[in-house]
């Protein structure tokens, strides 16, 4: 049948169908009226269709950008559910593309099996407790075809007439072959695939109390747009910590290495305790709070997804890290041996002291500053006489800008040119 939209006639395919039909009925001799099958009146035939929200396409498209693989998994009947799939963008046309119904896939894969005894049905507890209390093994679900299984699984996009059974079987076997699962429902029969999956979302104005107990996430507006929301943040808040792990280590490599050549050089430190005691509270508490409340956009999208066993510190962040520590280590030594010839110093008062006089200027000699290592400035008394030397100091202020340089650099941890780009 079809019915008039507002562009159009469309194929009522991703209808459920509705007859209504009537037959006058006599009644046998016990007052109870006759099952009849067949000559009936019809009237009318309906067409009842859930209207696809405007938002949902646009965000199984923002999906695909994502990396992140969409499938439909319905009691409708094979035919709606492609028609809504196809509506949806979850399939195309593709003769490679699968839609299966739920008893047929079960009886190509063989269903849930335990791992252990290779039977449906066995000994093994379903959680630690029991397991515990019983003295047994916690059960581990596999697949029983699991070949079958790895040559349809990339090509299935709908399973339609699904049941539990066959929602959860789908998620173990994904599970099972490392790939990370998020499954969305609303009805009780959701719950073990809700409860078996990494992350479960259950819708919080239609959802039962089963779905929502056996969930994750619960989506306040049971909107398919909330998900990729709760993708791009949870990709943000990542990316955030990586951002303040790569700033962090930074620091602390080129203030542990800095200190331990100048020790091994010139027998002092050329940072002391309390001034990276000033670097660790004032800069380092500012600068992560900064990189770890920076607001998620949409390019986050573009990015790869993460594995459950990648290293957050990747091998482009230890790039960074290594090559901004030698590049601060090599300014900050090279001051401790060099200032004397580089950093400048005016002669203000008689407590300055000038490694070698350059000129004058309005009455006041300058020339470069002092040493301040200890065999040239405190052995020879000199701190009692004119104070800390202000060598040190000019070298933990390039620290201090240098890590500020090192804030911003720390801004993008993909290899992007313009850090200073939002």
């Amino acid at each position: 049948f079809f019915f008039q939209a507002e562009d159009g006639i469309r194929d009522a395919q991703e209808s459920r169908g509705l007859g209504d039909v009537y037959k006058r009925q006599t009644k046998d001799d016990k007052n109870i009226y006759d099952i009849e099958t067949y000559g009936f009146t019809c009237i009318a035939i309906f067409g009842i269709m859930d209207v696809l929200r405007q938002e949902v396409p646009q965000a199984v498209e923002q999906c695909k950008i994502a990396g992140i693989k969409v499938r439909m998994v319905t009691g409708d009947n094979r035919v709606t559910a492609k028609a809504i799939a196809l509506n949806c963008g979850i399939t195309t046309e593709d003769p490679d593309r699968l839609i299966l119904e739920g008893a047929e896939f079960i009886q190509m894969i063989g269903g849930v099996i335990c791992k252990k005894h290779r039977t449906k049905d066995c000994e093994c507890a379903r959680d630690k407790d029991t397991a515990k209390e019983l003295g047994v093994s916690i059960r581990e679900d596999t697949i029983a075809n699991g070949e079958v299984f790895d040559q349809i699984y990339h090509r299935l996009d709908v399973l339609a007439r699904s049941r539990p059974e066959d929602k959860y079987a789908l998620v173990t076997g994904l599970m099972e072959r490392g790939h990370v699962v998020a499954v969305t429902g609303d009805g009780t029969n959701d719950a073990p695939a809700l409860k078996k999956a990494n992350v479960g979302f259950a819708m919080g104005i239609t959802g039962t109390s089963v779905a929502k107990e056996a969930a994750d996430i619960i989506l306040m507006d049971d909107n398919f747009t909330s998900i990729v929301k709760a993708v791009i943040w949870g990709r943000n808040i990542y990316a955030n910590i990586q951002k303040f792990l790569q700033f962090q280590l930074t620091v602390n490599v080129v203030a542990v290495v800095s200190i331990f050549l100048s020790a091994a050089a010139v027998k002092m430190a050329v940072l002391s305790a309390v001034q990276l005691l000033w670097v660790n509270l004032i800069m380092d508490t500012f600068g992560s709070l900064a990189l770890a409340t920076e607001p998620p956009s949409e390019t986050l999208l573009y990015e790869k997804p993460h594995g459950k066993n990648d290293y957050i510190i990747t091998r482009k962040m230890m790039k960074h890290i290594l090559l901004k520590a030698v590049f601060q280590i090599i300014i900050i030594i090279s001051l401790v041996f060099l200032g004397t010839y580089v950093i400048p110093e005016w002669k203000t008062s008689g407590n300055v002291l000038l490694s070698k006089t350059v000129g004058n200027s309005n009455g006041q000699d300058y020339g470069y500053v002092y040493s301040g290592l200890e065999h040239d400035y405190k052995d020879k008394g000199y701190l009692q006489t004119y104070g800390p030397p202000r060598h040190l100091t000019f070298i933990f202020n390039v620290f201090v800008w240098l890590q500020i340089f090192n804030f911003f650099c720390s801004r993008k941890i993909h290899d992007e040119k313009m850090f200073l780009k939002a």
